[in-house]
């Protein structure tokens, strides 16, 4: 473990695991369409590159992908998380991902991730992975992580992942509107619930989540500063200054920009 003392922590940065990092998914439209979208070179980055370039920004990062198995049919490794923050315990935190259509598979996998993995929270994309939130069939997967005292990162608001794509990719925006998660909030009062990103175009909705709920944070990961809308800079610097989350989205590497 490293004496060195950090500046800050990202709370959303996407690595590569599984089939992507073995080199056994190939890229596809999506894909394509996403680097064209984000302004990469490359789709994805290791937790090796990043813990290397968040060493030097005196900052750690919480790590993790996405379960899209069933769209997608790329197959994802929880163990290759818990792997690398073992290699970089100093400036790496793992999160879990699960997809929740999975039920009793995916809160077994939870527990796995957490009690023999040591992993410390989940991450899941409504829009990507085609569920609404406050569906009460994914309650008893939310009900192990306020058991297991994890919080769970939502994503919100537009996806760039098929952004720009006819029908997006089959992406439907409505299951990451944040009111949807304002129905967990209350239903698992003791659930710490991050919703990430801006949440554009339903910003106003996720103040007002945040600021009415003890249990709920924004991070403000995937949006550059200067695009904040004027509420979110007011809030954040204000009343929410301490329900706010530093995030980046990082999901290249720093040569693509």
């Amino acid at each position: 473990m490293s004496d060195t003392t950090y500046d800050a922590i990202d709370v959303h940065v996407h690595v590569a695991t599984g089939d992507r990092l073995r080199g056994e998914a190939p890229d596809t439209a999506t894909q394509d369409a996403a680097r064209a979208y984000f302004g990469a070179a490359r789709a994805h980055v290791t937790a090796d590159e990043v813990a290397d370039l968040y060493r030097g920004l005196r900052t750690m990062a919480v790590i993790f992908d996405v379960d899209t198995e069933a769209r997608t049919g790329r197959k994802v490794s929880n163990d290759d998380i818990a792997d690398a923050v073992k290699r970089h315990s100093d400036i790496l935190i793992g999160f879990a991902t699960v997809d929740p259509w999975r039920s009793n598979s995916a809160i077994k996998e939870v527990r796995r991730a957490v009690e023999v993995l040591g992993l410390r929270g989940l991450k899941l994309h409504p829009g990507i992975q085609a569920f609404a939130p406050n569906d009460h069939r994914f309650y008893p997967l939310y009900e192990t992580c306020a058991d297991l005292k994890i919080p769970i990162i939502f994503h919100t608001g537009m996806s760039g992942i098929g952004a720009g794509m006819p029908g997006g990719d089959g992406i439907r925006l409505k299951y990451t509107q944040p009111l949807l998660l304002d129905d967990v909030a209350v239903d698992f009062p003791q659930l710490t619930i991050i919703g990430a990103h801006p949440s554009w175009p339903w910003q106003e909705e996720m103040l007002a989540i945040a600021r009415h709920k003890s249990n709920v944070y924004i991070d403000l990961s995937g949006w550059a500063p200067k695009y904040f809308p004027p509420s979110l800079v007011q809030q954040a610097i204000s009343l929410l200054q301490d329900k706010c989350l530093f995030g980046t989205t990082r999901s290249s590497p720093p040569s693509a920009g």
